[in-house]
């Protein structure tokens, strides 16, 4: 399989530019996808942030397996982490993040307080790129104020958003320099934090569908038809197979298959799907 990887110029750029801007932060958003929280956890930005506070976000808590979010969320509030689940796209959320960065950063609001400093909390939003942090700013913002896509490499430079009690500072993806654990690249991969024209995709398909096979069989089963004790590419032609992906000659279109396998777990059509277990949690140093 070919290996996955990553930071052009525009990386380092941006983890130079963040460096220098997370002084002007008094506290740190870190949002991580609730699929992959281990793999979408950049070290470095830690690093960066020093001494202020973080509140780790996990995020598109809504397309993950929920007994695996609330797993990883007991492991980071019992390793003294502040953390919470949260689907930016939805408006009901707002309350739960404005709360929980409230009393993230309530110290810092309290010196401010005593020194007759009206100033807003400034927050540092960080996270590798397509985890929501630009949707999580409109969340609060109650208005689209920061750029949004479904992929990759959106946010381009930093972004001053004002919301309410808060300034939020929204920031480009920013991946760690290396990636030595490809199980964890991969999984990048699946949920579209990679920049799709980098991988090889018909691998990154095989290796999803392998990967669902041994976790959420079911769901294989239920969307595709697909059995037990079959390899991936009997899976992908499966998949092609049961959406009508053929061309003349009846040959399986597996170009078309790939894409709809790995579009069908981004867009949520092979139901609550998570990646990380505990290992990786413990793997990636966030428990």
């Amino acid at each position: 399989m070919k290996t996955i990887s990553w930071f052009p110029g525009h990386m380092a750029k941006a983890m130079r530019m963040m460096e220098e801007n997370i002084k002007l932060c008094d506290a740190v958003a870190l949002v991580l996808d609730a699929r992959c929280p281990a793999a979408s956890f950049n070290a470095r930005l830690l690093m960066y942030a020093g001494e202020r506070p973080v509140l780790y976000i996990l995020n598109k808590a809504d397309l993950a397996d929920p007994s695996a979010t609330d797993r990883a969320l007991s492991l980071l509030k019992k390793g003294g982490k502040r953390a919470i689940k949260l689907n930016a796209a939805a408006p009901s959320s707002a309350r739960i993040l404005r709360e929980a960065m409230e009393e993230v950063a309530s110290a810092k609001a309290a010196r401010l307080k005593e020194r007759g400093n009206a100033r807003p909390i400034r927050f540092l939003v960080a996270g590798i790129p397509n985890t929501g942090k630009s949707t999580l700013i409109n969340l609060l913002a109650g208005g689209k104020k920061a750029q949004t896509g479904d992929k990759a490499g959106v946010t381009r430079g930093k972004q001053w958003v004002k919301c309410g009690a808060f300034e939020l500072m929204d920031t480009p993806g920013t991946m760690p320099p290396s990636c030595e654990n490809q199980t964890l690249a991969r999984r990048l991969a699946f949920v579209g934090s990679i920049n799709d024209d980098i991988l090889a995709m018909d691998e990154i398909a095989l290796a999803l569908l392998e990967e669902l096979s041994a976790k959420y069989p079911a769901a294989l089963s239920e969307r595709y038809g697909i059995g037990a004790g079959i390899t991936s590419l009997e899976m992908l032609d499966a998949v092609c197979k049961k959406r009508g992906f053929v061309v003349r000659g009846g040959e399986c279109d597996f170009e078309r298959g790939e894409r709809a396998v790995i579009d069908d777990l981004r867009k949520g059509k092979l139901g609550a799907v998570s990646f990380d277990g505990e290992e990786d949690l413990r793997a990636a140093g966030l428990i």
